[in-house]
């Protein structure tokens, strides 16, 4: 049962008038009717003239609407998922985040449908064992977007004065902020560009402004994958199955590393069986995001041990079908990290942090050539620094996140002193297939209601446990 609590800042909430401006809608899937609007902002801020982006806005009432207090805003990971994609959360398990909140879904600039720097693209099994950004897809995406899109217009400080603007559009005064992965960066982003308006923030794997990705993903997955082979060996199940895990991913990593696999593959579509390839890098990189989720990331030790007696088959299943980069629109996400991210990478140190490690340079290099062919968007210059902050800020990490571990979590707190850091043991990048996640929902509500990160009951996420390692590839 969630506690709702009355606090005196909430009469002072005035009900937003805003919310005429938006029309009642269906969306696929929902079962009650929601509003929805577009917010008109110029693609060149500066200018304010030329090329317009129709910003696409989704809002979830609160049910109760006489003693709302102030709304949620979500924002979206990747870069270049789309908020709105979080409607059905909103509307289904998540319903309760609207007791007395508007929670408000604005697709970034770049993503969803707000402009969207993506092209239609069919994937044969072959394509999903491609590598990241390949030169000919890079060289075309960037001449089909350049034809309605300026791509330098799509970074993190410029979508943030444009959430400012739906905010005010819809007449919100403060507002709460939450963002996963890249979401968190939005967050303090936009924290820093609007201090006054922002009430409270929650952060979830947090993405700080001077990560420089991918720079630091190999280091964190390496770290990620050992908590995770060492879970394997104390599992009593999992270790006799797969008693020698370790010695069965070194030793796969070295054979792909000398010829690549070739392996027949059955489409599911009962088309005609394709030889498919399979290189090293690509391998590991598979594995390192099939940790985000812990249901998922289950199923890796059996993976791979299958995969080092030379039986691809279950790695294949997992791989020939969409995931994570499927659901990003690839040319926001180099508009962002091309950038942010890429042109403060030492080349020369990236090599050195990551020669050894199994996951290798592969990111780094796959986004710094395809950065080399990508218009680079201006940034202010103060983007890199850490942000500072009296807002209340809750952060969560999981101790098993392949990309933004909790270290960066401690780092992101230092300059928050109305922050609370917390860890979820057996969590992943999220919460993705772990037991009660409801819990941290209930933290999260209990923290916005509180308007303080400090005294929070926080216990549950001990009992956020995984499933069960996968030891039979037929179940």
């Amino acid at each position: 049962m969630l506690l709702i609590f009355a606090l005196g800042d909430c009469s002072k909430y005035q009900s937003s008038a805003g919310l005429a401006r938006l029309k009642p809608c269906r969306l696929p899937g929902i079962d009650e009717k929601l509003l929805c609007g577009q917010f008109t902002v110029f693609e060149n801020r500066q200018s304010r003239a030329g090329r317009t982006i129709e910003l696409n806005v989704v809002v979830l009432p609160a049910f109760d609407q006489k003693t709302k207090a102030e709304p949620l805003f979500d924002l979206a990971g990747g870069p270049g998922a789309a908020a709105t994609e979080s409607t059905a959360f909103y509307a289904g398990q998540g319903r309760e985040y609207r007791r007395r909140r508007d929670v408000v879904l604005v697709d970034q600039r770049g993503s969803g449908k707000s402009n969207p720097l993506s092209i239609p693209r069919k994937k044969t099994p072959q394509d999903y064992l491609s590598e990241m950004y390949p030169v000919d897809y890079v060289k075309s995406l960037r001449q089909a977007l350049e034809q309605r899109a300026d791509l330098t217009q799509y970074t993190t400080s410029i979508a943030m004065d444009d959430l400012d603007d739906v905010r005010a559009w819809l007449g919100y005064d403060r507002i709460n902020l939450i963002g996963l992965s890249y979401g968190t960066q939005a967050a303090l982003v936009y924290m820093r560009q609007h201090p006054e308006r922002v009430r409270t923030v929650t952060l979830i794997g947090v993405a700080p402004t001077y990560l420089k990705m991918p720079m630091y993903h190999a280091q964190a997955a390496a770290r990620a994958l050992d908590l995770l082979l060492q879970q394997c060996e104390e599992d009593m199940e999992c270790h006799q199955a797969f008693p020698q895990i370790r010695n069965d991913w070194t030793s796969l990593l070295l054979q792909l590393g000398r010829e690549p696999a070739r392996v027949e593959f059955s489409p599911s579509d009962k088309t005609a069986p394709v030889m498919l390839e399979i290189q090293r890098d690509i391998f590991a990189e598979k594995i390192r995001t099939w940790m985000y989720g812990r249901d998922q990331t289950s199923r890796i030790p059996l993976i791979v041990h299958r995969a080092a007696q030379g039986d691809f088959r279950p790695f294949l299943r997992e791989a020939i079908r969409p995931s994570i980069p499927d659901f990003i629109a690839d040319g926001m996400y180099l508009s962002v990290t091309c950038a942010e991210d890429v042109p403060f990478i030492d080349q020369g140190e990236a090599a050195t942090l990551n020669a050894g490690n199994p996951f290798g340079n592969y990111r780094v290099f796959q986004q710094t050539r395809a950065c080399s062919m990508w218009p680079q968007g201006k940034i202010p210059p103060d983007f890199l620094e850490p942000v500072s902050s009296n807002v209340p800020v809750l952060i969560f990490s999981g101790n098993l996140d392949p990309v933004t571990p909790p270290q960066r979590g401690e780092e992101v707190a230092r300059y928050l002193p109305n922050s609370r850091h917390v860890i979820i043991p057996q969590a992943g990048h999220g919460v993705d297939g772990l037991a009660e996640p409801e819990c941290v929902d209930r933290i999260i509500m209990e923290f916005m209601e509180k308007g303080d990160a400090k005294q929070l009951d926080v216990g549950c996420v001990e009992r956020m446990v995984p499933p069960p390692f996968a030891t039979d590839a037929m179940k």
